[in-house]
């Protein structure tokens, strides 16, 4: 076996706070966080062979397929940054993910935790209904956690703020019932396998920082 390397997979739904939690975990356990979302960007743009692969897919409007995104996280984890691991946000997605991604990563001593964020459907949908951002300059606020000095106009710019169409809650419902019905699935494989630890993303983001770290003993 090679030598051992940690593996965090960050489950959640989607407004758990992944993103946000993955970022302070990448300074604190000095693991790159690697994000499909990251990883796609990066391919497209660069137009690399996978990247032309999955734009063929998206072009016509279909799913990128499982093979396709697995290929490109085990394309990222060769990158020298990953050389003692990496913080998974995103990915696996699914079980046929979850299964390819073991496959992938026992040479190293396998998945080495998986911290499950927990917020109420509720929360969630009110954080990312809650969202806006400035139109000029891209800064992002809040209605309730974070909001501007004054409603409707940017503190940087004086920008108009607005919502996106993804965080209208007709969408996040819809994005919740993809999670439940994809994803979820994920919190019960890896209970199975004794890897699931669950942290409460409904303390302030300070709190489930540092649950997590303590978690991950770094």
């Amino acid at each position: 076996m090679a030598e051992k390397r940690m593996f965090i997979v960050l489950l959640g739904a989607p407004g758990a706070g992944k993103g946000t939690q993955a970022k302070l975990l990448e300074e604190a356990a000095q693991l790159p966080q690697i994000s499909t979302g990251d990883i796609f960007r990066f391919n497209l743009k660069n137009q690399t062979e996978l990247g032309k692969l999955a734009k063929s897919y998206m072009d016509t409007g279909a799913l990128v397929p499982d093979e396709v995104t697995i290929r490109m996280v085990e394309d990222r984890l060769q990158q020298p940054d990953a050389a003692r691991g990496a913080i998974m946000d995103g990915f696996p997605r699914n079980l046929v993910q979850a299964t390819a991604f073991d496959l992938m990563v026992a040479p190293y001593g396998g998945v080495t935790v998986v911290p499950m964020i927990g917020v109420d459907d509720e929360e969630v949908i009110r954080r990312i209904t809650g969202r806006r951002s400035c139109k000029s300059c891209g800064a992002i606020y809040h209605v309730l956690y974070n909001p501007p000095k004054v409603a409707g106009v940017c503190d940087k710019d004086g920008g108009e703020l607005t919502q996106r169409d993804d965080d209208r809650e007709e969408t996040v419902r819809n994005r919740l019932f993809v999670y439940y019905k994809q994803t979820a699935p994920l919190i019960g494989y890896y209970y199975a396998k004794g890897l699931l630890a669950e942290v409460d993303g409904m303390q302030p983001i300070e709190d489930v920082a540092a649950a997590l770290k303590a978690l991950l003993k770094v």
